[in-house]
């Protein structure tokens, strides 16, 4: 039977949501009898979208208000 959950992959404070916000990927993990099968991804999250949206400005990509704002990638 496969098995679907959301993981946290990282965690940073949002300067948006004034909070720790994570950055979640929703994994499904394949049978038992298929082991060899690498999981697969299936969605990505942040755990502060429904807050932000409600704020009325522009966040982010992952609350899905600004495309062009993602503070999950790392910056060299």
């Amino acid at each position: 039977m496969t098995m679907r959950r959301w993981e946290r992959i990282k965690v940073l404070y949002c300067q948006h949501a004034a909070a720790e916000a994570a950055l979640e990927v929703q994994v499904v993990y394949p049978p038992e009898w298929l082991p060899d099968q690498p999981p697969r991804v299936l969605a990505h999250r942040c755990s502060r979208a429904a807050e932000c949206n409600l704020l009325g400005k522009p966040s982010c990509i992952w609350a899905g208000t600004n495309p062009v704002f993602d503070p999950f990638i790392e910056l060299p």
